[in-house]
């Protein structure tokens, strides 16, 4: 008998719904073992790929390009969705869906059609430009020289967020005339060794540690002149930062479910309440209700900020500028609420139950934890003044990327 040959993935429509619905025993699993593995440093590698082999990833890339369509809006639920299961995880495909928000929202992305088709192929994206070999923030001292016909990388990165889950890594470097370059170049690449040294007390497991680059060989169609000064909306920074404050509803939402879960399942009333379950105490349900709102105010600004982003899409001229500055606004401050909501929400949790929801074995303050560490990737402050000074003088937000 002739066995049917296999399908091909382009063959394949992915769709928003399909994708969900492919992903929910994936986020269950996630959910149910994310305070043990944390305990153990157990990455969950096999999850991760599981996800990666639904292509969550085309997620708001259209239809007519191969993507499973939906909005920016969609995304962003789905984030949330994935950091509510753990929110490591969703911290570790930050690259991968700022790739695959690029490719949807820039026609003119250099390189977009070989990017589009690793993203169809299910490939994972690490990436950063941040180093921590001295000099100003943000300053670049890894070196790109050419070589023949190539280039060669030297430096050290550091935050490759999700840096043992992908296939490829996307870094910069700085030419000999001072140019900025940015390349993509595979993980197994010779000279590419990717370290797990990240140490800080929350998203432990994001794999955001050192990548250093030890005479890599880079291809000149791997390599991009990185220059956004010449884009009619510079704010590139919008959904990066939008991301993070997806994984903050995330992280504000779990730590629902874990609050309801405890007090049902666990909790007992204080000797002097008036009730005789932990659900029926009045003081109970009130915290839990206010847990239940800032997971809510946090997942509500995360989603009308994605609508602003929407709107900026196919923009030009001075349209683009002007929708794109409040769009960038309208993320920095969703990016202070989310915080303030996940780390109340973290904190109240405890507030449920008395001496036992504290034991290290239930791993519970690892939602404050989280959400201290992700808050800290952009100061709230500068995210509020920046907002501030939009609405007294219009004064329009930085283009560092940062908002």
């Amino acid at each position: 008998m002739t066995q049917a040959p296999a399908r091909d993935d382009q063959d394949l429509r992915y769709t928003v719904a399909g994708i969900r619905a492919g992903i929910s025993p994936i986020l269950e699993r996630l959910h149910e073992t994310a305070a043990e593995r944390e305990a153990e440093r157990d990455y969950a590698f096999a999850e991760v790929r599981a996800l990666a082999g639904q292509r969550i990833t085309l997620t708001g890339i259209a239809a007519e390009d191969g993507g499973a369509g939906g909005t920016v809006r969609d995304v962003a639920d789905l984030i949330i969705a994935i950091a509510r299961a753990d929110s490591n995880v969703a911290q570790a495909l930050r690259s991968s869906f700022l790739t695959a928000n690029q490719v949807a929202g820039r026609p003119d992305l250099p390189h977009r059609a070989v990017t589009l088709r690793r993203l169809q192929e299910g490939g994972l994206f690490a990436g950063t430009t941040n180093e921590r070999s001295g000099g100003a923030s943000g300053s670049v001292n890894t070196t790109i020289r050419r070589d023949g016909e190539d280039y060669l990388v030297n430096g050290e990165k550091y935050y490759s967020t999700g840096g043992l889950y992908a296939d490829w890594f996307t870094g910069s470097a700085k030419a000999d005339d001072g140019t900025v370059l940015g390349f993509t170049v595979p993980v197994d690449r010779e000279g590419v060794q990717r370290l797990d040294d990240f140490d800080a007390v929350g998203q432990r497991l994001t794999a955001s540690g050192t990548t250093r680059l030890d005479g890599v060989r880079v291809g000149a169609d791997e390599v991009v002149v990185r220059d956004n000064s010449q884009l009619d909306s510079p704010w590139l920074g919008s959904f990066a930062q939008l991301y993070l404050a997806a994984v903050e509803a995330g992280i504000a939402a779990s730590a629902l479910d874990d609050a309801a879960w405890f007090a049902r399942e666990k909790a007992r009333p204080i000797k002097h309440s008036s009730a005789s379950r932990s659900t029926e105490d009045p003081y109970v349900r009130e915290t839990v209700g206010q847990i239940a709102a800032r997971a809510h105010a946090a997942r509500s600004v995360v989603l009308v900020a994605a609508e602003a982003i929407e709107h900026t899409r196919g923009l030009s001229g001075a349209e683009a500028r002007e929708v794109g500055a409040a769009a960038s606004v309208t993320v920095a401050q969703t990016g202070v609420i989310a915080i303030e909501s996940a780390l109340r929400a973290a904190e109240l949790l405890f507030d449920v139950a008395g001496g036992s929801i504290t034991n290290r074995a239930l791993g519970l303050d690892r939602h404050w934890r989280n959400a201290r560490t992700v808050a800290n990737h952009n100061p709230r402050q500068w995210k509020a003044a920046v907002a501030g000074a939009y609405h007294l003088t219009g004064e329009e937000p930085p283009t560092s990327g940062l908002f």
